[in-house]
Order: C-alpha cells, then sequence, then structure tokens
C-alpha cells in the first residue's frame, strides 16, 4: 500500500432465486446512487476484513469471501487516488434470514438485480467493470466456490540453541501477535475445518482462530517438518481430503513443506503446475495463500489463488 492513496474493499454479493443468479446493490442515501456495497479500511485491519466487515454493515448480511473480482482505481474529488478491492460473496439464506437491515442515514436501500439490470442501474463504470469481471467467472461455470487455506505458522524460537525435540519449539511472543492478527484475515473467507502440523509452533498458530470460530483443531504429523526431512511427509493425504470435503478450510504448515502442499493441490484439482505455485508457496511466517476451488467441480482446476503477509 501506498500512503497517498485511500484504500477500500467490498463484493459482489450475490444470491439464487430460483435458479436465477441475483445480484445485491446499494442505494446510499447521500449520494442518491447505486453502487456494489464497499468501505474504506480501518486502522490495523486488512483488506479481506474490510470487504467483509463492509457487506455486513452496508447490507446487514454476513458473508463469506469468496474467489478475487477486480481492482477499481479512480481519482477522488481533491486528487487522491482510491484503490478498491473486490470479492464474490455468497448470501446465503440463512445470512439473509438474519440480516436485520433497516434503511439508515448511510443507505437507503438494498436490492437484488438480475445481472443485466444491475449492469443498467450502477452508477459508475469502475462498478460496472466489476461486475463484468465477476460475470466472466460464472460464464466460465464457475460461481459457487471454497477456499483451501495454506497457512505458514507463525514466529518460533530459533531452531539454533534449541536442544529439545523441534517439535517442541514454540512461537515468540513476535508469533504469538501474529496468531492472533490472523484471525480476523482467515475468519473473512469463512473456515469451517481447521487442520494442523502437530508441531507446537503450528497448533499455537491456529489455536486463536479455533477459539474464535469454536471450531476443533485436527492434528497431523503427515505434514510436519520432522517427517518432511525424513522423506516420510505426505501431504497428498492431507490435501486430498481437503479438496473432496469442498469445505473452507486452513491447513497449517511449516515454510519447507509448503512447496510440496501447493503441488498437491495442483495435482488434486488438475491444475497445470507453474511459477504461480513457487510464488504462493513462498511465504513469510504467518503468511498464507488462499486456494479457491469450484464446489461444483473441484478437480476442473484452480481458480483463483490470492496470498496474504501478517501485518505484524
Amino acid at each position: 500500500m501506498t500512503e497517498t492513496a485511500v484504500y477500500a474493499a467490498g463484493g459482489v454479493v450475490w444470491r439464487m432465486v430460483e435458479d436465477k443468479l441475483k445480484i445485491l446493490v446499494i442505494h446510499r442515501t447521500a449520494y442518491v446512487d447505486v453502487t456494489l456495497p464497499k468501505g474504506k479500511v480501518d486502522p490495523g485491519e486488512t483488506l479481506a476484513e474490510t470487504a467483509a466487515r463492509e457487506i455486513l454493515e452496508e447490507t446487514g448480511i454476513r458473508v463469506a469471501l469468496g474467489i478475487p473480482v477486480g481492482v477499481s482505481r479512480y481519482r477522488m474529488p481533491k486528487g487522491r487516488e482510491k484503490i478498491v478491492h473486490y470479492w464474490a460473496a455468497e448470501a446465503t439464506p440463512d445470512a439473509i434470514r438474519q440480516s436485520q437491515f433497516v434503511p439508515n442515514r448511510e443507505i437507503a436501500a438494498i436490492e437484488w438485480l438480475s445481472p443485466k439490470k444491475a449492469l443498467k442501474r450502477l452508477s459508475y463504470p469502475v462498478d460496472v467493470e466489476i461486475l463484468e469481471n465477476f460475470l466472466r467467472f460464472v460464464d466460465d461455470g464457475v460461481l459457487s466456490t471454497f477456499p483451501v487455506i495454506v497457512l505458514r505458522h507463525g514466529k518460533a524460537t530459533p531452531r539454533s540453541g534449541w536442544t529439545k525435540p523441534d517439535a517442541s519449539r514454540p512461537l515468540t511472543t513476535r508469533g504469538v501477535a501474529q496468531a492472533h492478527a490472523a484471525v480476523g484475515p482467515l475468519s473473512a473467507f469463512g473456515v469451517q475445518r481447521i487442520v494442523t502440523s502437530d508441531a507446537l509452533r503450528c497448533v499455537q498458530t491456529v489455536r486463536p482462530l479455533a477459539k474464535a470460530l469454536r471450531l476443533p483443531i485436527s492434528r497431523t504429523t503427515l505434514i510436519s517438518q520432522d517427517l518432511w526431512e525424513a522423506g516420510r511427509a505426505n501431504p497428498r493425504l492431507v490435501i486430498g481430503k481437503r479438496v473432496r470435503a469442498r469445505v473452507p478450510a486452513v491447513v497449517c504448515g511449516h515454510g519447507p513443506v509448503l512447496p510440496d502442499m501447493l503441488s498437491e493441490l495442483a495435482l488434486a484439482t488438475g491444475t497445470l503446475h507453474g511459477s504461480y505455485l513457487t510464488s504462493a508457496a513462498a511465504l513469510p511466517v504467518a503468511g498464507f495463500s488462499v486456494v479457491h476451488l469450484s464446489a461444483s467441480n473441484p478437480g476442473s482446476g484452480i481458480v483463483a489463488i490470492e496470498t496474504h503477509e501478517s501485518r505484524l
């Protein structure tokens, strides 16, 4: 991010009504316009957190982020550049029923429209462009997706000088802070399963997330660094299970094991290998890559990959 630009995030919120796709637009009170839900990043917040929060605040609908669908850039009245990141986001029937939206000083109304009507009603070309990007995915047969999130553990006590078993190395103070800071960004993607190497540093990394989401932690030696160094790791079993389950999941592992985990995701989904996998696996401590897969046909290939670094 640059210091001069204003950053924001939002989403293309969608639902199916009698097998027909509907897009959510908002009518803003002060501007008397029709836009996609979005808002500025709060201090200390990531773009993914902002998108989920702003959609909830403006529409009353709690969503899990899907695939990234574009970035809009434009000049504000005083000349500063505004950069807005967008994700697709399904509004589930339960989320819609639980919405408590009422017209307010900022949002006069929300409206569900067909894609064709939404394209005509949106007030700004940048919003139209984002919706068109989303509809290209729909035309390609990609609508409902789920993520497999590959997470590297937080900053751990150095290996040099550690006399106990390597798997017992704990997180440092910074690593603990990174684990807590990751809760918001990871939660934005609707995580429902948490799988981790059984090494303490990995378990400690996902523990705050598990507590926040009230989810159990599934521990495995199959993606541990100890087994990887011994040539006996088996990320294929771990990753294959996650792909078959079609449920949003976090898989926490170690730097040396991450390339194998990403490679197995490509193999499990029939995706060609490329430099993008190397980039997605080259994560700093507490960083994560979100691999988006088609919920209806995971074997059709990776739809999108996005990488996030810890802010600490």
